[in-house]
């Protein structure tokens, strides 16, 4: 009888500890989940190879947004049926959209919740650790929406219906970084994802009307060189690190370091420093410095 009665209040634990996904209003990313622009997961991320992976003719996979790191906390949206998953539309905290972009996830990625959970625990690195994880992402390839260089273990599902065998369940993904990626995997997923949001990151440095040699005397490690699209990151007092696009090269670019100065002189070609990010007018010729690392 005490068997029978413990399996019942098993079963009714079971019961009533299931969230039905329409009672969702929470989700908390269960590993590293790849977040799209986009609801067709299985036409994006499928294929046994990974030769499936719809990718434009730089390799890129623009539709694939940022990655989640494992306890990053969503807000549910809306629900999507795509075949046999269920892909929600999600928001956070961790990731400012673009304008008009949209952003999902599959429900195999999530822990669905009915109350809000706590914000994944933000602690930032010292300095030094942070520049061991930068120098440790030099050679990595440049992945459009990557902050993972070991990219995610996922199941790549076959769009006929097909069966995935054993050896092809747990497969790195999206294994790259890009350019705001790189200081986003460095700090642990303490800094902004978005060139957007670092443009107004910290606090400003005063460059306008210097030249490159006088710059270069001004930064810090771990200052940012930035505009929206591209940010670069002070490794050291001569060294610049970043992760750009190259299309058609090894990798089609990925993270790499040039001499500071070097760098800062090719960037002043085409973009003169500011002072502070443009809110109105010009934004294409100019950068700025943010410096937001203090110990």
């Amino acid at each position: 009888m005490k068997e029978i009665i413990r399996l019942v209040l098993l079963f009714l634990c079971v019961v009533f500890t299931t969230i039905p996904a329409d009672a969702a209003l929470y989700g908390v990313a269960r590993s590293a989940a790849p977040v799209l622009n986009t609801p067709k997961f299985r036409n994006i991320l499928g294929g046994l190879d990974g030769k499936m992976l719809k990718t434009d003719n730089c390799g890129q996979l623009r539709e694939l947004e940022f990655i989640a790191i494992p306890g990053t906390v969503f807000t549910i949206q809306g629900k999507i049926t795509d075949g046999p998953n269920t892909v929600f539309e999600v928001e956070t905290d961790d990731y400012t959209r673009p304008p008009g972009v949209t952003l999902y996830l599959e429900s195999r990625f999530m822990e669905l919740r009915q109350k809000k959970p706590q914000q994944r625990l933000r602690q930032l690195p010292s300095r030094a650790a942070i520049q061991a994880r930068l120098k440790a992402a030099i050679g990595s390839p440049y992945i459009w929406g990557g902050n993972m260089q070991d990219g995610v273990d996922t199941l790549y599902e076959p769009l006929d219906g097909g069966t995935v065998p054993e050896s092809g369940k747990k497969r790195p993904i999206l294994a790259g970084l890009d350019c705001s990626g790189l200081l986003y995997q460095a700090t642990g997923g303490s800094t902004p994802r978005n060139t957007s949001q670092l443009v107004s990151y910290g606090r400003a440095v005063k460059i306008s009307g210097r030249l490159a040699g006088e710059l270069s005397g001004l930064l810090e490690p771990l200052d940012l060189i930035v505009w929206d699209g591209h940010v670069l990151i002070v490794l050291d007092r001569e060294t610049i690190i970043e992760s750009s696009l190259r299309c058609g090269k090894k990798g089609n670019g990925g993270v790499t370091t040039t001499s500071l100065e070097k760098r800062l002189a090719e960037v002043m070609r085409t973009r003169r420093p500011a002072d502070s990010w443009p809110t109105t007018g010009k934004q294409r010729d100019v950068f700025v410095v943010r410096r937001w690392f203090s110990e």
